[in-house]
């Protein structure tokens, strides 16, 4: 790979996995924002997408975490020119993920309504929530064939056809939402909350489609897995266990804020989801250039160009700061207005707007934090991003949340915590790829 890391470079990988980023957060935003203003209970439908969206989003990333782990070991294949050796890895990942994503299926369908109580749903709240889930989880392994095949083409430094594929994914939801929540007048009845969830598993079926198609006409890579197992899979599981001891404790800090928010009542927690889901948005936006740091890095890795990964970095930490600010300002322009988009509710709005500039600030800290998650995911040291993530949820964000939350603080309490736990996570990454790679560039 050349010696200089262009910005121009970096906007190609960037831009498109930015895009194909964001439609998984326009997936819950959009459900959000269309139940959010539904004419019959309102509040109670947006609290249960929330919860709702929570588990889920836990469930994703537990096994989403098979994007990065095919992307970390392709790129570093292809730095290497040896993608040969790991043509039929892919395939067999994709396997091994979809089957799990079933048997997922299966051992929480029936007690969705267990799984709701534990996050503090009750009465109207836990009946919708267990009705949007049990439509919504049938997409699950069509999310999840989905993410696998974008990390292939991620580690084949190709973000163009996931975002095609997202903006199908994206469009079609929107699309659906709007007719199946709100109906057609003397065609289709409105079917409010369980429309959503029919919308968004629609999409993801489409998306899924999609992803197949485009793997098999555009790569070499095949769908059929073949055995026996590529020698490399013992490397991609044990990334996969690392990566999902991570995410449980990421997924930790998310039951908390969920939980907590709901024990609060129902306007905070859907003041919660919006907040919540507007963070997620800023996070997939920025994850565009932590999919660019996640698949150069692995690339100049593979090629052990570890002067040009310090430059990756560097370069990545400005870019990042820049997104974050801009994310803050744009955010703070249209601070009331945003509020809007997703509820009429007074009480809801108020929750919302004292808590929202939080989420603001922490922008700029969220895109290093990420960024770096990226880098560390595309050199395949998952056991790193396992530590710092074990430390940042149990010995910063619980003991913070659990103190600001003793002193009456609600939904303060919960960002607060979420900042410092951001933080956490971001400055030891930092510090550690430096301490790593500056020697190595030297003697490079």
């Amino acid at each position: 790979m050349s010696a200089t890391i262009s910005l121009k470079h970096i906007n190609k990988l960037a831009i498109p996995a930015l895009i194909a980023g964001v439609s998984e957060p326009i997936l819950s935003l959009t459900d959000a924002a269309i139940v959010g203003n539904i004419d019959i209970n309102a509040t109670e439908s947006l609290a249960a997408v929330g919860i709702v969206t929570t588990f889920m989003s836990m469930l994703i990333w537990v096994l989403g975490q098979t994007r990065s782990a095919i992307s970390s070991i392709v790129s570093q294949y292809v730095g290497a020119n040896n993608l040969d050796d790991i043509k039929n890895l892919p395939s067999q990942a994709i396997f091994i993920i979809t089957s799990l994503s079933i048997l997922i299926i299966f051992s929480t369908y029936p007690f969705a309504r267990q799984i709701f109580k534990l996050y503090n749903a009750s009465n109207l709240i836990l009946d919708y929530s267990i009705d949007y889930y049990k439509i919504r989880v049938l997409g699950f392994p069509f999310t999840l064939f989905t993410i696998a095949v974008f990390g292939a083409f991620r580690g084949l430094q190709n973000t163009f056809y996931p975002m095609i594929i997202a903006i199908i994914g994206a469009a079609s939801n929107i699309i659906l939402d709007v007719i199946l929540v709100y109906g057609i007048e003397g065609v289709l009845n409105p079917m409010h909350i369980k429309g959503a969830a029919y919308a968004s598993v629609i999409a993801q079926l489409l998306m899924a489609i999609f992803a197949a198609v485009y793997l098999l006409k555009k790569t070499d890579i095949p769908l059929i897995p073949s055995f026996p197992f590529n020698p490399e899979i013992k490397r991609f599981i044990l990334m996969i266990l690392n990566l999902f001891v991570r995410t449980i404790a990421l997924n930790v800090t998310l039951y908390l804020a969920s939980a907590y928010a709901t024990s609060y009542g129902a306007e905070y927690i859907a003041a919660y989801t919006i907040a919540i889901n507007l963070w997620f948005f800023g996070a997939f936006i920025v994850d565009g250039y932590a999919s660019a740091g996640n698949i150069i890095s692995g690339k100049l890795y593979g090629a052990k160009s570890f002067k040009t990964l310090i430059t990756l970095s560097n370069k990545l930490i400005k870019y990042g700061i820049l997104i974050g600010i801009f994310l803050g300002i744009l955010g703070a322009v249209f601070y009331y207005p945003i509020g809007r988009i997703f509820t009429k509710e007074p009480e809801v709005l108020n929750a919302f707007y004292h808590v929202f500039w939080i989420v603001l600030v922490m922008q700029p800290l969220c895109t290093l934090a990420f960024i770096f998650d990226g880098i560390f995911k595309g050199l395949g040291k998952m056991k790193y991003l396992r530590n710092v993530l074990l430390f940042s949820t149990f010995l910063i964000f619980i003991p913070i949340l659990l103190w600001l939350d003793n002193l009456g603080y609600k939904l303060h309490a919960i960002f607060i915590a979420i900042t410092f736990w951001i933080i956490a996570r971001g400055i030891p990454l930092i510090i550690k790829f430096r301490k790593i790679f500056i020697p190595l560039a030297q003697n490079n």
